[in-house]
């Protein structure tokens, strides 16, 4: 009965660099500036992602997807998503839902929130209501503060299916 019921806590964070998409949560938001890492650096997904496979007690994201790996450079983070949630389902467990705190100084997220929320959601096979969005600035305290990074923090709920 203790394994009924698992939850799930994803971190991650990238450095914001000219030249770069900004993409969050599958959703390309308008800004200067973008997230730089080996993949499309999505903090959205890659959190979200931890999130999950950490509640089915599998590996992390950079386990499984190594950053030093070739096939995953410049890779569509939507596409790790749903790795991840391939493998939460082959271990017999169904996503309850999601929540994510996305921490950027700017651009300012609040007109963006409801569509990264939809996206998550249809990639996570969920309805509109089982995956929330919220935006924290961190004061201008920090890299995230003074607008060098975007981090974001997820948590995800499982039940076992059957």
């Amino acid at each position: 009965m203790k394994d009924q019921f698992r939850v799930g806590i994803g971190y991650d964070i990238h450095r914001l660099i000219e030249g770069r998409r900004l993409v969050l949560g599958g959703v390309e938001v308008k800004h200067e500036k973008g997230l730089v890492g080996h993949s499309d650096a999505d903090v959205v997904l890659h959190a979200v992602t931890d999130a999950l496979l950490g509640a089915a007690g599998l590996p992390d994201i950079g386990d499984l997807f190594p950053d030093d790996d070739p096939a995953y450079e410049g890779i569509d983070s939507r596409k790790l998503l749903q790795d991840a949630v391939k493998r939460v389902r082959e271990c017999g467990f169904e996503i309850c839902n999601v929540d994510a705190i996305v921490h950027a100084e700017a651009p300012k997220l609040t007109p963006h929130k409801k569509r990264i929320a939809e996206s998550v959601a249809l990639l996570l096979g969920l309805g509109s209501g089982a995956v929330s969005v919220k935006a924290k600035t961190n004061e201008g305290m920090g890299v995230l503060g003074q607008t060098d990074a975007i981090a974001c923090t997820a948590t995800a709920s499982l039940f076992r299916s059957g």
